[in-house]
């Protein structure tokens, strides 16, 4: 599941879910109510996760929208309703819709990675969250740090005649090179 993707050429716009049967299918065969604290199994890409309707139904998102009746769901011969997504930061959206916060990821790539996922699932204040992380990142982030081999002097004159900034001039010491054939 996790290893599907779209055609060549052709990227969907916005959520999709896999389609079969109406709702939820539970036992009475009426949809689950937003207020019900039944559990249900979810697939997301390969990824199992327990949680209830009524988180799934906090706010207005597409994982509401799967529970409300008003889109179909696939489930599989065990009741595991499949999702067509990578399951990676699946979690971290549920917590967020139980919690109204979580803790962001270190890494600038998978901070971008939780909000894609929260753009598909249309989970307004995590992508905004997200957002603010990114650009405070990127703000302070802002050093320049280069450190070129320099290998004659015309070289290192037409760098600092270059550069807008500082430059600091190391001498690389290779005299204790067994291979070095300069002083």
């Amino acid at each position: 599941m996790s290893g599907m993707s779209d055609p060549p050429g052709e990227r969907a716009e916005g959520p999709i879910l896999l389609m079969a049967s109406p709702a939820l299918p539970p036992a009475d065969g009426k949809p689950l109510s937003p207020s019900s604290s039944k559990y249900v199994k979810l697939n997301v890409g390969g990824c199992l996760h327990y949680t209830t309707v009524q988180t799934l139904s906090k706010q207005e998102t597409v994982l509401k929208a799967m529970f409300s009746g008003n889109m179909e769901v696939l489930t599989d011969h065990e009741g595991w309703i499949l999702v067509d997504r990578c399951g990676k930061h699946f979690g971290t959206l549920l917590n967020y819709l139980r919690d109204g916060a979580v803790p962001l990821p270190e890494s600038v790539r998978e901070i971008e990675e939780l909000q894609l996922e929260a753009k598909y699932y249309l989970i307004e204040g995590l992508v905004e969250d997200c957002q603010l992380a990114l650009k405070r990142r990127s703000e302070s982030c802002s050093a320049d740090c280069r450190i070129p081999m320099i290998t004659s002097a015309k070289e290192e004159r037409k760098i600092v005649a270059a550069s807008s900034k500082p430059v600091v001039k190391l001498l690389h010491n290779r005299s204790n090179n067994k291979y070095s054939y300069t002083r």
